[in-house]
């Protein structure tokens, strides 16, 4: 049975922001997801101090930075794991001449990754930030790239450095006979899961020191959205964010930001058309994500790895019979989705059964060969430990943080799509390691496969005459506002800020990753555990290098 949530009761956004100190508040306004205030630049960590501590916004899910004609804006998007109905949008403006503003990183731990792309893009300066230093770009970069004023044509010389220990004057070898050593792991590394590359310092076989670093495969999406119009040259990018198969979760998340700035209603039918897909491409992350992750922790090409491939296999084959694509999909509309279910529907309403009666019996050879393995229980339990109190510092969402026992998914906590009317569980594991965050993604598999037959069900009954596959839109879509939505992702919370001036294209196009907050928490989970444990645990991570670079 679908768990149920009770919304905090009696922290209402409206008494946080009254019980905030009155020289910090310069003004109100209204998004069309929250309400938002505007906040002095130089009292951004007592007010969001104030919020977490006293009005329950624990949760800072993305940070945005943007550009105007008279100044630059951060804006801090709380949320609540506990109610994710609660969000408020804090706006921090800063002036063209001089863009500084207090950091929100002692505040909200996952901020520090955030503002410093803000910094490398656009310039912002944070106070107090621990590492203020560019994250995308090579810190020999000329300028900012976002700003209106950037010169593209400007030369850039990018010089070679050698890496440094960070440890290295550390003397630690004076005292006890230790030594620390510096090693690149990546960014070209099969462990590493993409250019990711890892710096980090050993002390004989244990890591004291770890930073990912990333920017590697940085490709613009945000920049490209912001070039494209709302109706049909978007949708495709979405795809392209994450490779391993959630490539209609990501479309949906960018339908559901313009299909709340244009007052779209999305019809009945095709909301149980985008559930079914949707959680058949989840299926199909999942099941790459086990299967890559066998081949991380037990090395060589294992039977997981292969049986993986063979069950994507069948996945792959609905997907592609549904939307003509194996992989960049392209199937949701802003209104609904491009077409019906293929003819004969019967026979493909068969297939999709074949396969989720099949699936408990592929399941258990799963649970054989990985969580009932010793060598793998042996690499996989007590590494990579992750609190839940750290992971909501961290801002983790998805089977990450399922698998810290935190209780938070969008699909129930945020209802969308035809969610809220099927019945589901919300996977969770309190082991808070990389063992239980692999048992949260075959569980969820489970419960993907318990929501696609469901509504096959559905659209198997449903009458022909009312089967309406996309609302009537304008041909022309130029909305007015500003927007975050978000949905529940194959690696968690994928969010969408869009800042629409009226135009056929977005002013402001930012994208939330999870996996960009999932990967920033490496370091907390990794230092002081052995190198194998690192591999491991960057593995449980799922991290998709295109949806944190963007």
């Amino acid at each position: 049975m679908q768990q149920q949530r009770v919304p905090t009761a009696g922290r209402p956004v409206d008494r946080a922001v009254t019980a905030l100190p009155e020289d910090a508040l310069v003004g109100r306004r209204s998004h069309e997801n929250a309400p938002a205030i505007v906040i002095r630049a130089d009292r951004v960590r007592d007010v969001l101090s104030t919020l977490r501590s006293k009005a329950g916004f624990d949760h800072c899910s993305c940070v945005t930075a943007q550009e105007y004609e008279d100044r630059f804006e951060t804006v801090y998007h709380l949320t609540s794991y506990d109610d994710r109905t609660r969000e408020l949008s804090v706006v921090v403006p800063t002036t063209r001449g001089d863009p500084v503003g207090e950091s929100a990183a002692a505040v909200y731990p996952t901020a520090e990754w955030h503002e410093r792309e803000a910094y490398d893009l656009l310039g912002i300066e944070y106070e107090g930030h621990p590492d203020l230093r560019r994250i995308l770009l090579p810190e020999t970069w000329q300028g900012h790239p976002l700003r209106e004023d950037y010169d593209q044509e400007q030369p850039q010389v990018v010089t070679l450095h050698e890496h440094a220990n960070p440890l290295e004057e550390d003397h630690r070898g004076e005292q006890g006979g230790t030594d620390t050593m510096f090693i690149n792991i990546g960014p070209h590394h099969p462990s590493t899961h993409g250019v990711l590359h890892v710096e980090t310092v050993l002390d004989g076989e244990q890591v004291v020191d770890v930073e990912p670093d990333i920017g590697y495969i940085h490709r613009c999406e945000e920049q490209m959205c912001q070039q494209g119009t709302y109706r049909h040259q978007i949708m495709p990018y979405p795809d392209r964010w994450d490779w391993g198969g959630a490539g209609l979760l990501n479309e949906w998340a960018y339908a559901r930001v313009v299909e709340d700035l244009a007052d779209i209603e999305v019809p009945e039918y095709a909301q149980v058309v985008r559930t079914m897909s949707a959680e058949l491409s989840r299926i199909l992350s999942h099941l790459l994500a086990t299967a890559m992750y066998a081949l991380d922790v037990n090395g060589e090409f294992t039977a997981t790895f292969m049986y993986g491939f063979r069950d994507r296999e069948v996945v792959q084959d609905l997907l592609e019979d549904l939307t003509g694509q194996r992989l960049m999909f392209n199937y949701f509309r802003v209104g609904g989705v491009a077409w019906d279910i293929p003819s004969p529907r019967e026979a493909f309403f068969e297939e999709v059964r074949a396969f989720t009666d099949d699936l408990p019996r592929k399941l258990g050879e799963y649970h054989d060969l990985l969580t009932s393995n010793e060598v793998f229980q042996a690499r996989c339990v007590d590494t990579g430990e992750l609190p839940p109190e750290v992971a909501k510092q961290y801002g983790v969402t998805g089977p990450v943080a399922r698998g810290s026992g935190i209780d938070y998914d969008l699909r129930r906590d945020d209802p969308y799509g035809y969610y809220d009317r099927l019945e589901w569980d919300v996977v969770t594991e309190d082991g808070c390691d990389n063992f239980s965050r692999v048992l949260v993604r075959l569980k969820e598999i489970e419960e993907s496969a318990a929501i696609v037959d469901q509504c096959v069900d559905l659209l198997a009954d449903w009458p022909s005459g009312e089967r309406t596959v996309q609302a009537n839109v304008p041909r022309t879509l130029k909305p007015s506002g500003e927007c975050y939505r978000a949905v529940e992702g194959a690696k968690g919370e994928l969010g969408i800020y869009i800042r629409a001036d009226g135009t056929e294209t977005p002013a402001r196009f930012k994208i939330r990753g999870p996996s960009f907050s999932n990967l920033s928490a490496l370091p907390a989970m990794a230092e002081g555990e052995y190198v194998a444990d690192l591999i491991a645990t960057i593995g449980s991570l799922d991290a998709i290098m295109g949806e944190v670079d963007r």
